[in-house]
């Protein structure tokens, strides 16, 4: 399998000298891989979050104004160091304490409480709350509980903002927590991902098939099952977040249709197509509609739907300005 790498154990290495070089807003703590806005704002509440690489643009693409003021990136499809961590949490506090927003994976969570209690040994006042999104699977491979996915995104963007607007770390982590149990997502592969040092599928899927309910590691799904349609695969997914968050007609909701890093947008598009004529159908009123690849599994094909239920406070949040490099919001 072809990729545009050097040594595949420079992957991630080069991939943060690489960010940072294209985005002088950010800046990389010597000897480690971890992003920081080059900026701290002092007085805030900051907002951080991490886990393996190979899901760009998250972690780091979302650091910047309005969103994480830091991001630590761990081997492909591993956790970040607990040591790296709790660096990334001290030179990110500015004084207001430090959210951590982790997605439910066993490592992460492991190495982020670790590095909590480093931290909190230094002074740091440290919150954590857990995204676990994914409707497709109770437990998996990696994770006790549901996994965390692209909904994690949504608690950024809310928590960050929150956070902008001068919110202490009781307000960032109660808007975190929010978001959290309203949010739901659903993913489908059509092929497998491949690791840089692997260099081959992490799993085999035939010609034929998808894998429903998939993890972003390339994690067993519900169930592998014939390829479909555009919009029956849009039904399939939109069916069970929907069902899991019990969204009633007259409800407001925020839509992602996320690519896994291997699908073109204009795929993306014929799926937010019907996601939209479903939820107009229904009656279910949508402030926004996301595209594009927020958290991808490398160069997987595929893609996953997240609904997320709102309010007031969360669409005001959802439309405070944000200046990252995966993500910009304008007032």
């Amino acid at each position: 399998m072809k990729k545009i790498v050097n040594e595949p154990t420079d992957y991630v290495d080069e991939m943060l000298d690489g960010m940072v070089a294209a985005h002088s807003e950010l800046r990389r703590l010597d000897g480690t891989d971890v992003i920081v806005r080059a900026d701290v704002p002092t007085d805030d509440v900051a907002v951080v979050s991490g886990g393996g690489s190979g899901h760009e643009p998250t972690h780091a693409g979302y650091v910047g104004d309005g969103m994480l003021a830091g991001a630590a990136a761990g081997a492909v499809f591993t956790s970040p160091t607990a040591d790296q961590l709790a660096e990334m949490i001290q030179a990110a506090d500015g004084g207001a304490g430090v959210l951590c927003v982790v997605k439910n994976y066993e490592g992460d969570v492991m190495n982020f409480d670790t590095s909590a209690e480093m931290a909190e040994l230094e002074g740091v006042d440290v919150r954590q709350v857990v995204v676990d999104d994914d409707v497709a699977v109770e437990d998996s491979l990696y994770t006790s509980g549901r996994r965390g996915v692209c909904g994690t995104i949504l608690v950024h963007k809310c928590a960050g903002a929150k956070a902008a607007a001068g919110g202490d770390l009781d307000e960032v982590e109660r808007v975190a927590e929010k978001v959290v149990e309203n949010v739901g997502t659903m993913g489908v592969a059509f092929t497998s991902c491949v690791t840089p040092e692997k260099g081959e599928p992490t799993f085999e899927l035939a010609e034929d098939e998808i894998e429903l309910g998939i993890g972003i590691h390339g994690e067993p799904g519900v169930e592998r099952t014939e390829t479909m349609a555009a919009d029956e695969v849009a039904d399939t997914l939109l069916d069970a977040v929907l069902d899991d968050l019990d969204v009633e007609s007259g409800e407001e909701v925020v839509t992602i249709v996320n690519g896994m890093g291997g699908t073109p947008l204009s795929e993306l598009y014929i799926v937010q197509r019907r996601v939209a004529e479903r939820l107009d159908a229904e009656g279910i009123d949508v402030h926004d509609a996301w595209v594009g690849d927020y958290m991808t599994s490398l160069d997987m094909m595929g893609c996953s739907v997240t609904v997320c239920r709102v309010d007031d406070e969360l669409t005001e949040l959802l439309d405070a300005p944000a200046e990252t490099p995966a993500l910009t919001v304008r007032e």
